[in-house]
């Protein structure tokens, strides 16, 4: 599955996306200690959604359209990050995962990005000059594993790949077991489209295979049945999440789920533990 961000930014997997991890660093951050923000494949950091490319799809109004239009205060700061980067009222630029998390930065936290497309790499420098983050280009899987232990007690890796290469689970299961091993209290987050339940189900069995004690998944499935051979929704995978981000879940999900639905859809958002 080809998932060029370009094309679908705004869209309502990044909406979950980022409104869940925006959740889910500020439950971590009700402790005052560092954290350490790692994402692996941070992509152009900003996209802006009148360009060519997000125009040919139209997803941004599936997500961050519709999110605007919700009245829903479950998703202010959802929609304070997305402000945070326009000028007017209408968002035109949507920021990616590297500028939500350079807003959610304290001047104890610490910020690296991770980028190895060459064209993308030149566009999330530009857009994140002035920030405070560390950018490098490297395989993501490797700097995955480089970059851990965190310097901090502390920390969050943010795993959100494009799906072009055939084996890109197989890899993600792979460094996330040997990420354990290096790192087992930290938190880490992995996005992840939903295409086919079928496959689906095969890999969340190899990942419970891993044996990881607190890993939940969350998954938002946009239509009341699957439909096959397109896009049905995303989801995280999240390894460690704190007990303050959990507790206030329910509600932060269904808000989501009803802003979301498709016409005609109710759609199904849930979280659940993976060796549950």
């Amino acid at each position: 599955m080809n998932y060029r961000h370009s094309f679908h930014a705004g869209n309502s997997a990044d909406v979950v996306k980022h409104g869940l991890l925006i959740a889910l660093v500020r439950a971590l951050q009700q402790k005052p200690g560092a954290l350490t923000l790692i994402d692996t494949h941070a992509g152009c950091g900003l996209y802006d959604l009148e360009d060519d490319r997000a125009q040919r799809t139209g997803e941004a109004t599936q997500g961050v359209v519709r999110a605007f239009a919700d009245s829903n205060p479950l998703l202010d700061d959802y929609r304070a990050a997305v402000r945070a980067v326009n000028e007017g009222t209408e968002p035109r630029l949507y920021p990616g995962s590297p500028q939500v998390l350079a807003q959610l930065l304290r001047l104890q936290d610490f910020l690296i990005l991770n980028e190895k497309h060459p064209e993308d790499i030149a566009a999330l420098r530009a857009s994140m000059r002035g920030l405070p983050a560390a950018v490098h280009q490297r395989d993501a899987y490797e700097l995955w594993l480089a970059v851990l232990p965190t310097r901090t007690p502390r920390g969050v890796v943010v795993v959100d790949p494009p799906y072009e290469q055939t084996d890109e689970r197989e890899r993600i299961t792979d460094t996330l077991a040997a990420a354990q091993r290096k790192w087992a209290h930290g938190v880490t987050a992995i996005w992840y489209p939903l295409k086919n339940r079928e496959t689906h189900l095969r890999w969340k069995q190899q990942l419970r295979r891993l044996g990881i004690a607190k890993f939940l998944v969350i998954e938002h499935w946009l239509y009341d049945a699957e439909q096959p051979g397109i896009y049905n929704g995303a989801g995280l995978f999240i390894i460690n999440p704190p007990y303050a981000f959990t507790q206030g879940l329910a509600p932060l999900l269904e808000a989501y789920r009803a802003a979301l639905a498709p016409d005609g859809h109710r759609g199904v958002i849930s979280a659940e533990w993976l060796d549950g």
